[in-house]
């Protein structure tokens, strides 16, 4: 089990994008074992440091293996919606690890 967190950075103006591209990717991780473990949308009462900007959200998610979370990347209906991320995703800073 490997488990991926994500701090996402969105264009100013582009949410609605992103979460359009998010209503279609999120359903389809669990074809491919994937799970949405957190979905996090930090406020600025909430934000306590840090040396880079708030994150738009904090997603942390896991699969089974690699191989299904690149199988999850490569599915054909998410690429059909990725051009939505590319538009609203300034960028996403991604870890990847396991549970201790």
């Amino acid at each position: 089990m490997i488990f991926i967190t994500q701090l996402i950075y969105i264009k100013p103006g582009k949410e609605a994008e992103f979460h359009a591209f998010e209503n279609q990717a999120i359903p389809l991780m669990g074809k491919y074992t994937g799970r949405l473990v957190q979905r996090l949308r930090p406020t600025q009462e909430t934000y306590v440091a840090g040396e880079e900007k708030k994150p738009y959200e904090i997603h942390i998610v896991s699969f089974e293996s690699e191989e299904k979370l690149q199988a999850f990347f490569k599915d054909d209906t998410r690429l059909q919606f990725k051009h939505l991320k590319d538009g609203s995703v300034e960028s996403i800073l991604m870890f990847k690890g396991e549970k201790m």
